[in-house]
């Protein structure tokens, strides 16, 4: 049964730090964070996203990253055990661990210039005498909260870009390639064009036919860094802090020597993106979570709330509820909720920016709500968070044609780029409609 928490206990319903923290010797674990620095509480109904700080990490991994906290390490010998754990885990020859998956990025693509060659490390972001060329589909431009071309720059190098945004053919890529070439980076994430692309597969052939390495972005795909490692890429990199559920950082696996290549760059430009114990042993903890995790049970509870989420909201006049699984072939799914706007009298937008324009707030997977739908993710979603986002939806859409209209010229003009930055400015005579 699917608890509800008391109306008046409303701003408690967003997940607090604290739950996830562990018990430590002179830690106040009961310290409540939103109060002591006055934040707004978040229901996270979007999923693994960086601007709501990652993921809630889990209890075993938190634990272990507080250990870490007192004590001195070697950091090179701490990242070589890590190294055989992320083998382990993934099924490359050797892994790393980075401050994040864009750092890993542009380290990667520097190994790529480098190798293990101390000179040239320190050489960049100069690159003269080296390869320096990175060649991408324009499919995979994606902007992850900054354009994965700049990400590529930051190393010293240019980006060759090839194809058009919904049509890139093998020839594309094959003319692209020279001895100028550094390395070709391929992009696995639902933000990609869905179609018209060259696959994995092919890239991975066609750039090896010239000893060029391929380096994978595959930020949200944790799941899938086996089949990804197993399609023959040289680096691929993923993050820990969204489906692995833990520290802040990135995860590089792959070809041995590449991946200590990647290592090296923290003598260089790498320096500025050095992850900390923390991050290390919160990465190995995560990693040997997920290897005795089973997938099958978790996706089944995932499924659970996602499945009453969609029997909740299905009965609403000018609401269409389905199953809206992951493009990627990840295991697990969204409930996605599309809005007859003129039905309801509000569009997918304002629903959207409503419900996230309070304390809690509840924040919608919105990246196609100007397309007139929005996705429900529950995975970081208690089910009192379920329950109470359920009701706040309800509402809106059950509320008066006077509230639908304002609410209307309220969020009127608003962008996407912008849909963050008024976050705790509705006004009081709106708060009988969000709820806050």
């Amino acid at each position: 049964m699917l608890g509800l928490r008391h109306k008046n206990d409303r701003r408690h319903a967003a997940r607090k730090l604290t739950e996830a923290k562990p018990a430590s010797k002179g830690t106040d674990t009961n310290m409540d964070l939103y109060e002591k620095y006055q934040l707004t509480r978040v229901i996270n109904a979007c999923g693994k996203m960086t601007h709501l700080a990652g993921a809630a990490v889990l209890p075993t991994i938190a634990a272990q990253a507080t250990a870490a906290l007192p004590d001195f390490f070697d950091l090179d010998e701490l990242q070589k055990r890590a190294g055989a754990v992320i083998a382990e885990a993934t099924g490359a020859e050797w892994g790393c661990v980075t401050a994040c998956t864009a750092a890993g990025i542009t380290l990667g693509i520097a190994a790529c210039m480098t190798g293990a060659d101390r000179g040239k490390i320190a050489q960049l972001p100069e690159t003269a005498g080296m390869a320096n060329e990175v060649v991408i589909q324009r499919g995979h431009l994606v902007n992850f909260g900054a354009p994965i071309t700049q990400t590529i720059r930051l190393s010293g190098a240019s980006v060759v870009e090839v194809g058009t945004v919904n049509n890139t053919e093998e020839y594309h890529l094959e003319n692209a390639l020279s001895e100028h070439t550094a390395a070709v980076v391929f992009v696995v994430s639902h933000h990609t064009t869905r179609s018209g692309s060259v696959s994995l597969e092919r890239v991975v052939e066609i750039a090896h036919a010239r000893n060029i390495p391929v380096v994978v972005d595959g930020a949200a795909q944790s799941f899938l860094i086996r089949r990804i490692v197993e399609a023959g890429v040289d680096l691929a990199i993923c993050s820990n802090h969204k489906y692995l559920s833990g520290t802040t950082a990135g995860i590089a696996c792959g070809r041995r020597d590449l991946v200590e290549a990647v290592a090296l760059q923290s003598r260089g430009i790498g320096r500025p993106m050095k992850v900390g114990k923390e991050g290390i042993f919160g990465a190995m903890a995560a990693l040997e979570y997920r290897m005795q995790l089973d997938v099958g049970a978790w996706q089944k509870e995932q499924d659970r709330k996602m499945h009453h989420i969609i029997d909740r909201l299905a009965p609403l006049s000018g609401v269409a509820m389905r199953v809206e699984p992951d493009p990627n072939g990840n295991p697990f799914s969204r409930a996605r909720l599309d809005l007859d706007a003129e039905a309801t009298g509000i569009n997918a937008q304002t629903l959207a920016y409503a419900l996230a324009d309070g304390d809690p707030s509840i924040r919608l997977r919105a990246h196609h709500a100007e397309e007139g739908y929005v996705q429900i993710d529950a995975i970081e979603m208690t089910d009192a968070d379920v329950e109470l986002s359920c009701e706040r939806i309800q509402a809106l859409l059950e509320a008066s044609p006077e509230a639908k209209q304002m609410l209307n010229e309220r969020y009127a003009g608003t962008t996407i780029p912008s849909q963050w930055s008024w976050l705790g400015s509705a006004p009081e005579q709106m708060r009988h409609i969000t709820g806050v």
